[in-house]
């Protein structure tokens, strides 16, 4: 797995307030060559083929298509980007055959309410994570154009050429070879980046323990384990490995997990390691990279119970790494009741609620404009729903740097675009422009505002390609409408809403899964695999809840001021899963937890208690570990 970007933080930045630090700052790293040539190769010749067939306007929806598999085209396994770009173009068809037929049989009050109760839907499986938030997009853009772009093509036709546009990208992800990955072998290039970069995490852990860095590189480890874990927990056509080189890189995860764990509890305890102690993660992740053997490997020294539970793990790895017989992936199994209740429950009401007010009143808004016939000559419609439901995605960050971003992005867009249309020739200069633009799309998602502007350019571009006039005005002045809609829709007060309430539905979440690695681990369980897989748990809902939380504090005051004290309440959770993960390591070693744990245990959940968020309790199974 690549290094987790940095955020671009200037001296500028650190004096504004957050959610214009946020707006100003852009993502780093290198640039993503094999999605940019992807990117490329997907709408402009898409649409080449289909002008040259004599239907332009299906070639339109096949490149929206692809445009939208693009944005989902993240780094990973080729396994992870069936889920991320196939959910979600499924999602956007079935909008597409909805939004067409409501649109030409509804008239426009049960259509706006039609669509209202979309984004109310949309808005709760956005809750249920990255992917989700990805189907409730394109279900609601797919909607929008379906019923606000007149095309000749019955509803049918567009969702397969919209389903076509994203196949034919995700086929390029599937088949094109990561560059500098052929030396490990073409199809796990993407797993073995990310086990690779989980033993790189726990070096990088090893050489921060004792220093102030040590708590950044430990969130750091629980990221590349998360990475992890997705890339080889994707969809698969077996339930397990099918092959010896998958076996291997599923044996080589879960040789990790002790390590991580071992490292952890290093960093907890706060004294300094020798150096020699990071240098078996390195080579581990050497030769996960380059799939080749490991070696022999550095013995750490094995003075304290986290140093020998390090070398024994190290050991352990070695052996899994020469066997190569699998092992358990501990990946998020939850089942769909657990989905129906995270949709139904607080953070999905909240998000829903926000959602179908926004879309549902952006496309009235549309509704209107459109039968008074402001829009003219134009008849598409669609820009200002589809707009908005960008607008009130959380993914892409505080809700004024959004608006901010999408504003700016736009007229940037439609200003250049507006040039572009002067001089080129049609259509062959519009494939070009939309061939560009896909290519540019991979490298534009490190700033909302520049993937706005590109964006801008490439719909603007399929607009006129399907035979419409150029549009640039009208799509800036919508745009700043759907601004303004979201701006003030989104800092209202949701009926039977608490503030923040997805916040605190996030720290109770991982407070039980803190809980129930507490009580696993004070129950003396001999179910190693049973323990990591709750560790994991433990510290992923942490990490989701403290990205939330992080979020909701860059907002502007009124929404802001939900988040007071939270993130007080994850640290010292996170203190907590840290002080667990010390107790089970020095639990291994000796048979007992050392009474600075337990100490440490008692007062973190006395300071929980005192605090009222949440709660976490120590079992009375505590005292008996104890002597």
């Amino acid at each position: 797995m690549p290094r987790p970007r940095r955020d671009d933080w200037s001296p500028v930045t650190r004096a504004v307030p957050p959610w214009l630090a946020h707006a100003l700052r852009a993502q780093r790293g290198p640039v993503p060559w094999s999605a940019v040539a992807r990117g490329a190769l997907s709408g402009g010749p898409l649409l080449l083929a289909a002008v040259l067939a004599g239907r332009p306007t299906l070639g339109v929806v096949a490149a929206i298509g692809t445009m939208f598999a693009g944005i989902n085209d993240r780094p990973g396994s080729r396994r992870a980007s069936v889920g991320r770009i196939g959910g979600p173009a499924l999602a956007g068809a079935a909008g597409l055959v909805v939004g067409t037929y409501a649109g030409d049989h509804v008239s426009a009050v049960p259509l706006t309410l039609l669509l209202t109760g979309l984004g109310l839907v949309a808005g709760g499986v956005s809750a249920l994570g990255p992917v989700g938030s990805s189907v409730g997009t394109q279900l609601l853009v797919g909607a929008a154009v379906g019923a606000g772009m007149p095309l000749p093509e019955p509803g049918w036709q567009r969702a397969l050429a919209f389903l076509a546009g994203a196949a034919w990208l995700l086929l390029l992800r599937l088949a094109l070879p990561t560059p500098g990955a052929l030396a490990g072998g073409f199809r796990f290039d993407g797993e073995r980046n990310a086990v690779a970069g989980v033993y790189a995490a726990v070096a990088d852990l090893l050489d921060a323990t004792g220093t102030d860095t040590a708590t950044a590189r430990r969130a750091a480890l629980t990221a590349a384990l998360d990475h992890a874990q997705d890339a080889l927990a994707g969809p698969r056509l077996r339930r397990y490995a099918s092959s010896a080189a998958e076996r291997r890189l599923h044996a080589q995860y879960a040789a990790a997990l002790p390590l991580a764990e071992a490292a952890t509890a290093l960093a907890w305890a706060g004294e300094p390691v020798p150096a020699r102690a990071s240098e078996g993660p390195r080579r581990l992740a050497t030769a996960v990279r380059g799939s080749a053997p490991t070696g022999p490997l550095p013995a750490p020294s094995r003075t304290v119970p986290a140093l020998r539970a390090l070398d024994d793990a190290l050991l352990r790895a070695a052996e899994a790494f020469d066997r190569g017989d699998g092992g358990d992936l501990h990946g998020r199994n939850r089942s769909r009741s657990a989905a129906l209740r995270t949709v139904l429950g607080a953070r999905g009401r909240e998000y829903g609620l926000r959602v179908a007010l926004c879309f549902g009143t952006s496309a009235a808004l549309a509704q209107a404009l459109h039968h008074t016939r402001w829009y003219g000559q134009h008849e598409h419609w669609y820009w200002l729903p589809a707009t908005a439901v960008f607008l009130v995605k959380p993914d892409l960050g505080p809700l004024a740097s959004r608006v901010l971003s999408r504003a700016a992005g736009t007229v940037l867009g439609a200003l250049l675009f507006a040039g572009f249309a002067a001089v080129l020739p049609r259509p062959e200069g519009l494939v070009a422009l939309v061939a560009v633009s896909g290519a540019l799309i991979p490298v534009a998602t490190r700033h909302f505002a520049a993937q706005t502007a590109v964006v801008t350019v490439l719909v603007l571009a399929l607009v006129m390609a399907g035979g419409e006039p150029q549009a640039s005005v009208g799509r800036i002045g919508e745009t700043l409408l759907a601004c303004a809609v979201v701006l003030v829709a989104g800092h209202l007060p949701m009926p039977g809403q608490r503030g923040g309430a997805a916040i605190r539905a996030r720290l109770t979440e991982a407070a039980d899964a803190a809980q129930a690695y507490l009580d696993h681990v004070l129950g003396e369980s001999d179910d190693r695999a049973g323990r990591w897989a709750l560790r994991r748990e433990a510290y992923r809902t942490l990490a989701e809840a403290r990205a939330a939380i992080a979020l909701a504090s860059a907002e502007l005051p009124p929404l802001a001021r939900h988040a007071d004290g939270t993130d007080e309440t994850a640290a010292t959770l996170e203190l907590l899963v840290d002080t667990v993960t010390a107790g089970a390591v020095h639990l291994d070693d000796t048979g007992r937890l050392d009474p600075r744990h337990v100490r440490r245990l008692t007062d973190l959940a006395d300071r929980l208690g005192s605090r009222g968020d949440v709660a976490v309790r120590l079992t009375p199974d505590r005292d008996r570990v104890v002597r």
